[in-house]
């Protein structure tokens, strides 16, 4: 099967809508729509929050269904991920385009960059849970480090 395949609903999903296949670089492309949604869906109903656990299993099983249909074990164009991770950064952050756009800065850093222990499930972890926790792990990480500064500041 060619993946992705957008008539495909995980495949449709996966790719957050298609913006998983924008170059270069998908998954800051796919940070950068969970930035847009976390604002307008906060912007509209300040209890976003509430939904978050239910978007992260709704992606562990969308990651889990690509990850069957992908020849690789982590295909570019799976956003989900991402945005998952990016989301999870933005919960600890006040509403704010400042602090919208360090939240942004941050989790793509360690997105990318993986310091331990976002590299041990990156490596570790396999399969859809495996194409999420890495990105769970980095925006945990991101969003306390902003959360930390923001008590200080």
């Amino acid at each position: 099967m060619n993946f992705p395949n957008l008539k495909k609903p995980s495949h449709f999903f996966a790719t957050w809508f298609g913006v998983g296949l924008l170059s270069p670089a998908p998954g800051t492309w796919g940070s950068l729509a969970a930035v847009l949604l976390w604002y307008f869906a906060e912007f509209l109903h300040p209890s976003t929050h509430i939904i978050l656990p239910i978007f992260i299993l709704f992606s562990w099983l969308i990651c889990s269904q690509a990850s069957l249909d992908s020849d690789s074990k982590d295909h570019s164009s799976i956003v989900i991920d991402e945005v998952a991770g990016m989301l999870v950064t933005l919960s600890f952050v006040t509403h704010g385009i400042m602090n919208y756009l360090f939240a942004f800065l941050l989790f793509r850093l360690f997105d990318i960059w993986k310091p331990w222990p976002i590299s041990w499930a990156d490596k570790n972890v396999k399969g859809g849970l495996g194409i999420l926790l890495d990105d769970l792990i980095a925006g945990l990480i991101a969003g306390g480090i902003i959360y930390a500064i923001l008590i200080i500041i």
